[in-house]
Order: structure tokens, then C-alpha cells, then sequence
């Protein structure tokens, strides 16, 4: 049997014979009709061979990843003793979830509205944590980390081990498989990674290190670059540009925020409603392995799960934040800030405006790439980050009785197909210095109401810290809730890739 080693170079030499061939054909114009069918029958048998070589190396992939598996469900007991709650801990998360008012999830789309999901219901959980394939090293360190086996010598404290960053540029190409829609949102994903970091996305089949896209069975990738051909998978289901980024976080690095090593501080994990073959979903990184470069925990992360993953009961909750008005906002569609911020530390890409940062306002940082410009949180614009982002929205001024907003955003003709791009309106809610402002949920669109508010919501962004994503909402029965700011300032973004949806505030300053 082949190693994935093997069949990636086979790949690799099947693909520049293929390459070969053509340039020889369109230097020799003049060939007879017996050449050129000739010619066609060897592209095509070649063509033909560069899919069963990566059919083996996918299915080696899939083996290798169900042998993984088993290997850790021999330690299932260490690690449910992991997310034991004391009886303290119990009690109160009893206490919070009493406050959390949506107690089903929506159905928006049959092959599944999160990776997670999809996933389950095409793959049955072979990949480790849901969505990621590890290399050989990287198995070795997390079964080493589960049994307390490793040493000194052993570890790694970095985010996803030194050797694994993609220094010369993420390379990468579309298998025959990849629909024009897998294309069209993994571009769109790698432009958005690109935009705000120094890692560059270049489309090459013929660079030493590469991502293959193509069309598998769910969404899943490597984490890191491994050297040579490594696959990434946008199967049906997860042809949306937020999947797409989510993957590409994997690829150039990233582990699930879910998994950070600190995770308990801002998370309780409801062992009794997960899934018994997906608890690796939620094991810890070490401190040894896991460097957060310190940045605080973000529950709008895009490499975070939804609160409801792998549930028994999706009217309960597996992951419960400490603040349970965030647990919408588990599951984000969205790169966030402080995703941002973590991979140009991991890539060294703040030290190019190093003597020539920008006066970056409201907690944004230099852009790698024009270093007269910052890279900015949600609900900030400008050079600066001094100015409400361009398009749709307004500035509101507060008072000390409740005054209306009303927004609409989204397609009436759209029905239930999503669209790739979301439509974001930005409102500032102002109040005069030294006060804080009050924003009460009057209503939203029905329908829309799963983990991360993917296809539609409403986001409030009361924290002290603005550069933390805000409390998130999309269900109906979050009518009446009330966030109080810290601040006089208060950022309120809506958004929509799917039918209209309308979102209805009332705000007061106090």
C-alpha cells in the first residue's frame, strides 16, 4: 500500500507529465489526426490516473484519521474526568442557563446549517475535533498530551508548531471537483485572510507546497502546511465563503478556539449532552503546545464551534459561556479581530510597520500591507478606524427615553438560498460623555435562529474591550433582552445573506 508521501508524489509527477505534454502539443501544430488522437488518449489516461491517485491518497487520509480515532477512545475516561464539573460548577451553570431564553435551533438547510453537522451526517465524526486532519507528528502529540506522556524535549509552544507556518505563500489550486461556487467562496475566503495579514494566496499547481480544494465528503482540512500536496474539502454543504475561512484557519494554522488551553475560564463544557464519539471535540490543548500570543478569548472567533455542537439534544446547550448572552454568537460566519491579530503575531507580519505604525483609533493595528491603514474591530472604519464603515447605517443620538430602530436588510425574493456575501449596515448609538447606553431587542425576523447567526442577525457591541466581538442574536424569543454599555459609544452591526430579515432596538442612554 502506498504512504500519502507516496501517492503525493505520484500526484505530483502525473500532474508535470500532464503539463509536459501540452506544452508539446502546442509546440507541435502541424501533428496528423492519428497524433493528435494519440495525444488526446494520453492526456486522458493521464488525467484518469491523477484521479485514482488522489482518490487513494483521500481515502489513506480518511484511514489513517479512523485509526487516530480509535486510538483515542481508549482514553474516553481521562477525557470525561477532564470535564468533570464540581458540584460548585454545576450549580451554576444551572444558575445561567436559566437566563437563556431560545430552546430549539432552525433548520435552514438539509445538508446542514454548521460544519459540524455536515459533517456528521456525511463523515459520522472520523475527523479529529469535528473538521481537522493531523498529521502523523501532530497525532503523536495530542495522544501524547491526553496520556501525560510527553517531555520537555517533546514540545512545541507554538499555536501550531514552528515548522508548519507557509512563509513563501499559501499555494494553492481547484481539483477538477471543485464546483464554480467551491471556487468562487475559497477565493473570497483566502482574499478576506489576506487582506488584513502578510500571508499571500497564490493559485499555482505546480508550487513544492500546495492546497489541492476540491469537492469530498465535508468540510475539513489539514492544520498547517505540511509539505507537498495537502487536501482541503468544501463538499456539498459547505460551499459558503465563512466555511471556507474557517477551513483556511486550519490550513495556515489555527487550532479550534474551543480547544485553547484556557478555555474553562470563559466556557463550561455540559459533558452530558455531547455525543460519546465526538468528546475529542473538546479536549484542551496543553500550555505546552497552545500560544495565544496573549490574546484574550473571543467567543465571535471563526474557529470557534456553535454552542449546540455535537449535542444529543439540540434544545440544550454543550458549550455554555459565562456570560450567556454571547451563545449566539458561538459559531461565527466571521474572521474576527482578535483572529486576525493572532495570525499576523503567529506569522511575525506585525514586525513590517514596526517604526511607522499608523495612529490606529479604537484598539485597531497597522495593516502588514499598507502600513498607513489599520486593520480595524467590527463596527469601526476608516484609514483609522476613526470613522463608521462606509454603506448603509447611521449615527443615533441617545436620550434618556427610549427612542426606535428599525432595519431591514436581505433579499424579499431571496427565499431560503443563501447568498454568498452578507449585506452589513453599521448604526453608532452616541450618548453624551460619562453615560452609558441601554439597547432592548424588540424583535427579529423568525426562522434564522442557528449557532453563530450565519445567514442573518444583529450585533451589539457593549463591551468595554470594543475590539471583542459583540453579543450576536437571530431568534425571535430574544425579544426583551437588554445590554447595558460600558461606554458612550455603542457600535450595532446587522447583516444578511439570505432572505430579508428586519431587526427591531429601542436605546436610551442612563
Amino acid at each position: 500500500m502506498f504512504s500519502t508521501h507516496h501517492l503525493r508524489m505520484r500526484v505530483l509527477i502525473l500532474t508535470l507529465l500532464v503539463a509536459v505534454c501540452v506544452s508539446a502539443a502546442l509546440a507541435n501544430t502541424e501533428g496528423s489526426k492519428k497524433s493528435s488522437r494519440s495525444f488526446k488518449d494520453m492526456i486522458r489516461r493521464a488525467g484518469k490516473s491523477i484521479k485514482t491517485a488522489f482518490k487513494k491518497l483521500g481515502n489513506a487520509i480518511n484511514q489513517k484519521m479512523m485509526n487516530f480515532k480509535k486510538k483515542l477512545s481508549k482514553y474516553k475516561n481521562k477525557i470525561l474526568e477532564k470535564l468533570h464539573l464540581t458540584k460548585e460548577k454545576r450549580e451554576k451553570l444551572m444558575q445561567r442557563l436559566k437566563f437563556w431564553k431560545r430552546k430549539n435551533v432552525d433548520k435552514v438547510q438539509p445538508t446542514g446549517d454548521s460544519i459540524e453537522e455536515i459533517n456528521l451526517q456525511v463523515r459520522g465524526g472520523d475527523m479529529f475535533q469535528g473538521d481537522m486532519a493531523l498529521s502523523r507528528e501532530q497525532q503523536d502529540q495530542v495522544e501524547a498530551d491526553i496520556a501525560g506522556t510527553r517531555s520537555k524535549r517533546q514540545a512545541y509552544n507554538d499555536k501550531a508548531y514552528p515548522g508548519k507556518r507557509w512563509y513563501k505563500g499559501v499555494h494553492y489550486f481547484f481539483d477538477g471537483s471543485a464546483s464554480t461556487q467551491v471556487q468562487s467562496v475559497f477565493t473570497k475566503a483566502a482574499q478576506q485572510w489576506m487582506a488584513d495579514t502578510c500571508i499571500d494566496f497564490i493559485p499555482s499547481r505546480t508550487a513544492e507546497d500546495s492546497i489541492r480544494v476540491y469537492m469530498e465528503d465535508g468540510c475539513w482540512s489539514f492544520v498547517g502546511r505540511l509539505g507537498g500536496t495537502q487536501n482541503l474539502s468544501l463538499g456539498v454543504g459547505c460551499e459558503s465563503i465563512g466555511t471556507a475561512a474557517h477551513e483556511l484557519g486550519h490550513a495556515i494554522g489555527l487550532f479550534h478556539t474551543h480547544s485553547r488551553h484556557d478555555r474553562d475560564l470563559f466556557i463550561t463544557v455540559d459533558k452530558n449532552n455531547i455525543k460519546p464519539d465526538w468528546l475529542d471535540q473538546f479536549m484542551l490543548e496543553s500550555t505546552r503546545t497552545n500560544n495565544n500570543y496573549n490574546i484574550t478569548y473571543d467567543y465571535g472567533s471563526l474557529m470557534h464551534y456553535g454552542a449546540t455542537s455535537s449535542s444529543v439534544d439540540k434544545g440544550r446547550l454543550t458549550m455554555v459561556p459565562n456570560d450567556i448572552q454571547y451563545t449566539e454568537t458561538l459559531g461565527s460566519p466571521f474572521i474576527a479581530y482578535y483572529d486576525l491579530l493572532m495570525i499576523n503575531r503567529y506569522y511575525n507580519c506585525t514586525d513590517k510597520c514596526k517604526g511607522k505604525e499608523p495612529k490606529c483609533q479604537n484598539n485597531g493595528f497597522a495593516n502588514p500591507r499598507n502600513c498607513k491603514k489599520c486593520v480595524c474591530p467590527s463596527g469601526y472604519g476608516g484609514d483609522l478606524c476613526e470613522k463608521r464603515p462606509t454603506g448603509c447605517g447611521g449615527d443615533l443620538e441617545a436620550s434618556n427615553t427610549w427612542k426606535p430602530l428599525q432595519d431591514e436588510t436581505g433579499d424579499r425574493k431571496a427565499g431560503g438560498s443563501p447568498r454568498e456575501d452578507f449585506v452589513k449596515c453599521n448604526y453608532w448609538i452616541k450618548a453624551p460623555k460619562g453615560k452609558n447606553i441601554e439597547v432592548k431587542i424588540i424583535s427579529f425576523t423568525e426562522g434564522v435562529a442557528v449557532d453563530g447567526c450565519t445567514y442573518a442577525g444583529v450585533e451589539i457591541k457593549t463591551h468595554w474591550d470594543q475590539r471583542l466581538s459583540g453579543h450576536r442574536f437571530c431568534s425571535k424569543v430574544d425579544a426583551n433582552t437588554v445590554l447595558k454599555s460600558n461606554l458612550s459609544m455603542v457600535p450595532v452591526i446587522t447583516y444578511n445573506r439570505i432572505y430579508a430579515t428586519v431587526t427591531k432596538l429601542e436605546y436610551r442612554y442612563v
